[in-house]
């Protein structure tokens, strides 16, 4: 199938109102550090390196600012990401170490690539993290909250492309674990890649977590909701059956106020399950709460998506299932008829290796500070040569 186009999408990432340009600014204190010069955007200071424009603040929220910029070497425009003061929380700075380490052995086309890392001037006390990645134009959210027009040609190439990267993270052995239309990166010819890697993990290191998710509970697998130990790369799959109903309905399929009015929702629209259904569910307490909710019939994906090409709810119908151990995989979701007109098995290769994202949870912030310099380096080969001269 030929590209699908969309029209720019005037909103910005996260909501944010349109700013003015980015502002120039002295160094504090006037002593600058050398390679770089200063910024003022959405009253914080950027301090980057000078092969880098500014060119107006994108989006802001609890994990930094985001602007718009150009590499001068290059003509390339870019997203630089400040994560301001990343080691005041500790979780905020491991997750953030975890994304740096996966993103540096990632390529694949649908998903956001990590063009740089900042070093910054002092090794053993910089506070602020300087992620450069390629720029897009919005985020699915932001497409799926805005007038615009989305036909079952979009629903099916978002789906794709969302699957397609899906596949290769899983074959590295990763789960990302916070998938949802915000944390999915669109630019004007649609093309979609995942970004946000913070929670990711290996398929093998899953004991730590429930104590750290956190994330949205919306597109949170059962399983998950039902603090099952035995859960995998299906939590995922789940995750882009609610990312898929919502492209076709305009909404979120289950917006739950809390964990126990989640699960109420989804057995609402999936109906009561059978006992075979329930027999994954390792937590005796939270098996009776599923029992003791009122019968319900269920309400048809195809009622609920009139619209929706029957192939689209044939395979949202797979990815929704209660029961994680018979739910669609992600290979098999791409092998589905609906993906038929797009989905070549021999243009997805898989991740060469699988990534060894275990890092002690208990390492002191200096450690964790020295590892970021490190993953820092590998964007800086000119440093690394450096130092061993010296």
């Amino acid at each position: 199938m030929a590209r699908v186009s969309l029209c720019r999408i005037s909103t910005l990432r996260r909501g944010e109102v349109a700013e003015k340009m980015a502002m120039m600014v002295d160094p504090p204190n006037g002593l600058g550090s050398q390679g770089k010069h200063y910024y003022s955007m959405w009253q914080t200071l950027f301090e980057i390196d000078t092969k880098y424009v500014p060119i107006k603040p994108i989006g802001r929220g609890a994990y930094g600012i985001v602007c718009s910029s150009i590499n001068r070497e290059t003509n390339e425009k870019v997203a630089i990401k400040k994560i301001h003061n990343v080691f005041d929380n500790r979780v905020d700075a491991l997750r953030t170490l975890r994304e740096l380490k996966l993103l540096r052995h990632l390529r694949h086309e649908n998903v956001i690539a990590l063009k740089d890392i900042m070093m910054p001037a002092h090794r053993r006390s910089f506070k602020d993290v300087y992620l450069v990645y390629e720029l897009m134009d919005t985020d699915l959210h932001q497409i799926i909250k805005s007038p615009q027009g989305l036909s079952n040609d979009h629903c099916q190439y978002f789906l794709f492309q969302l699957l397609r990267g899906l596949k290769y993270l899983h074959s590295a052995e990763i789960l990302h674990r916070d998938l949802k239309p915000g944390n999915l990166l669109v630019n004007a010819n649609c093309d979609l890649k995942i970004c946000d890697f913070g929670l990711a993990r290996t398929n093998s290191s899953k004991g730590q977590f429930m104590t750290e998710y956190v994330v949205t509970r919306w597109y949170r697998a059962p399983e998950l909701l039902l603090c099952c130990d035995n859960y995998g790369t299906s939590i995922d799959v789940w995750s882009v059956g609610c990312i898929f109903a919502e492209l076709l309905g305009r909404k979120p399929i289950f917006p739950g106020t809390e964990c126990l009015n989640q699960l109420k929702l989804i057995v609402n629209v999936l109906g009561t399950m059978s006992e075979s259904d329930l027999e994954f569910i390792d937590n005796p307490k939270a098996r009776r709460y599923i029992k003791s909710l009122p019968y319900t019939p269920g309400v048809p994906l195809a009622t609920m998506y009139p619209h929706a090409h029957p192939l689209a709810i044939d395979l949202l119908q797979k990815m929704l299932i209660f029961d994680p151990t018979k739910r669609i995989s992600v290979t098999e979701a791409l092998e589905h008829p609906y993906m038929s007109p797009l989905y070549d098995p021999s243009a997805n290769p898989p991740a060469q290796v699988p990534i060894d994202l275990d890092i002690d949870e208990n390492i002191s912030s200096e450690m964790i500070r020295e590892m970021m310099w490190q993953e820092m380096l590998h964007y800086h080969p000119e440093v690394v040569t450096a130092v061993s001269m010296s």
